[in-house]
């Protein structure tokens, strides 16, 4: 879906622009190979970022000492990321899968003693990671980025994300069975968009937040089929999109629409994968909604859940396929509060334990080589809630030129129907206050199909990396264009409370954006 102009969008059709206040949306993690929000729910988040295809079905070890078990045991819980395999490196998460069946996976925190067996705990991995960076916009009015949550503060040094991780692979326990565990949390001006309602939301009200992003247990069943069925327990990544939360699980510093508007973030609950057979999983899920949990601190009382499938290393490993559908209710049942300055709340009333939202993704990534790879991702999301429909289609080129240096292209064609979900969260607290029924500052656009294009690169400084006591130093510089293809102004310029609705601004949005990253 690259367009290489911007003539090639089109407008998709013209709608009464409407006030209505945009619904705290998601994002996600599991998209395949390269992947999504979760990007192999950092199962794989180990030093190369392999999915489960990737990663190849292995079988159980014996039992002699704890044996990681098959990767895809824990691949469902992420993203995975439009990337070539050199090209993104592991921060937090359970680690693969060991390459070899007769050796125990060992982590990087303890080590079996001298002539003594590998005990389940000697595969304990513990990761940290830093992000910081800066968008430049020249001519912004308001001091902002619209179309963006995590990049939306204009030319200021910021503070992504400090994430911290404590996990083991999923490992052999006896007769066929197997666990493994994820902790991850996440502190920096990026967790003001990653909380999940009743998990510590609130605790940090400033531009730094504390975020818990995944708390999951994973447990491999040797069930009805050949290749077993693997279940996650927990607080996990969404299981939609091409680019995930942590630093290194998307190619860019900034995000695609789809990334920011259409996909879940979080998610309470558990999801199962079936392996059907070697190329092919089916995916379920059931939880309590995006970035919430249950009763006071939930959205609704209705369930929410995953149905889809993903074909692995088709076409002799070349190609892999992510389908994925997600049904239920996402409005708050709360009543409608309005602040003394004129906000609104988010709140439904009882209506919302029954309009249905409706998200779809299918990704397809094909490494033409093993140095080059192009995905593409389309996301669809209807809201019964807010009567809009969302969808886009975003394409990705990611080229390994150098071990130390990649090549990323990346371009978007996104509609937003009414205007109401692609918006400007204008406070700290105002997604958390919009998931939680709370009144919050927020502006958007008129019904806008919005062009995208990024061109960046990924670099490993090798100079520096081999001094480097301690994990790898990445940088990634961009350029990116986003254009209103359809004549709108949302751009460069903020709204009111009298006015929410942006017509002011630019058409079009040039900006230069770098962060770097350090992992270990």
């Amino acid at each position: 879906m690259v367009h290489k102009s911007w003539l090639a969008g089109v407008a998709l059709g013209s709608v009464m622009i409407t006030g209505s206040m945009p619904q705290g949306h998601a994002r996600s993690s599991l998209a395949h190979p390269p992947q999504s929000r979760s990007a192999l729910t950092h199962p794989a988040r180990a030093h190369l970022y392999p999915s489960a295809a990737r990663a190849g079905k292995r079988g159980l070890q014996p039992r002699q000492s704890p044996q990681p078990i098959s990767p895809a045991a824990v691949a469902p819980a992420e993203k995975q990321l439009p990337l070539s395999p050199k090209s993104v490196q592991t921060e937090q998460a359970a680690p693969v899968a060991a390459t070899q069946q007769d050796k125990p996976h060992i982590g990087n925190l303890f080590h079996p003693r001298p002539g003594h067996a590998a005990s389940y705990w000697d595969g304990l991995e513990g990761h940290l990671s830093i992000e910081a960076g800066i968008t430049g916009n020249p001519w912004t009015r308001s001091g902002r980025n619209f179309g963006q949550y995590y990049n939306d503060r204009a030319n200021t040094v910021t503070m992504n994300q400090i994430m911290g991780s404590l996990s083991h692979p999923v490992t052999d326990v006896g007769g066929g069975y197997g666990i493994g565990f994820v902790l991850e949390a996440m502190y920096g001006s990026d967790a003001r968009f990653d909380p999940t309602i009743g998990m510590g939301d609130g605790a940090i009200t400033g531009l730094y937040q504390w975020a818990p992003t995944q708390a999951h247990v994973d447990v491999h069943l040797p069930w009805i089929f050949k290749h077993g069925i693997d279940v996650q327990v927990g607080q996990m990544y969404g299981l939609m999109g091409a680019e995930g939360t942590p630093a290194l699980a998307r190619p860019f510093y900034t995000f695609n629409y789809a990334s920011d508007y259409i996909v879940p973030f979080q998610t309470v609950g558990i999801v199962a994968t079936m392996h059907l057979s070697k190329h092919v999983d089916w995916i379920l899920g059931v939880d309590a909604g995006n970035s919430t949990t249950f009763g006071a601190a939930g959205n609704n009382n209705k369930p929410k859940g995953y149905f889809g499938f993903a074909f692995n290393h088709l076409l002799d490993g070349k190609l892999d396929i992510h389908a994925m559908g997600r049904f239920g209710p996402e409005g708050n049942n709360g009543w409608a509060v309005t602040s003394p300055d004129g906000w609104t709340s988010a709140g439904l009333g009882p209506a919302a334990n029954h309009l249905m939202q409706y998200n779809g993704d299918i990704m397809a990534t094909y490494h033409v080589n093993d140095k080059l790879s192009v995905t593409v991702d389309g996301t669809y999301l209807h809201d019964n809630a807010t009567r809009d429909d969302v969808y886009g289609v975003t394409s990705y080129l990611a080229w390994d030129i150098k071990p130390w240096l990649t090549f990323n292209l990346r371009g978007e064609v996104f509609r937003d129907n009414t205007g109401g979900t692609v918006s400007e969260y204008a406070s700290f607290m105002s997604y958390t206050h919009s998931l939680s029924n709370r009144p919050y500052p927020y502006y958007n656009a008129p019904p806008t199909t919005y062009g995208e294009l990024t061109v960046g690169a990924s670099y490993r400084p090798d100079f520096i990396n081999r001094n480097l006591g301690l994990g790898k130093l990445t940088l990634r510089p961009e350029i990116r264009l986003d254009k209103s293809l359809n004549g709108t102004r949302p751009f460069n310029q903020a709204g009111t409370v009298q006015n929410p609705v942006v017509t002011n601004g630019t058409n079009n949005m040039l900006w230069f954006n770098c962060d770097a990253v350090w992992a270990f």
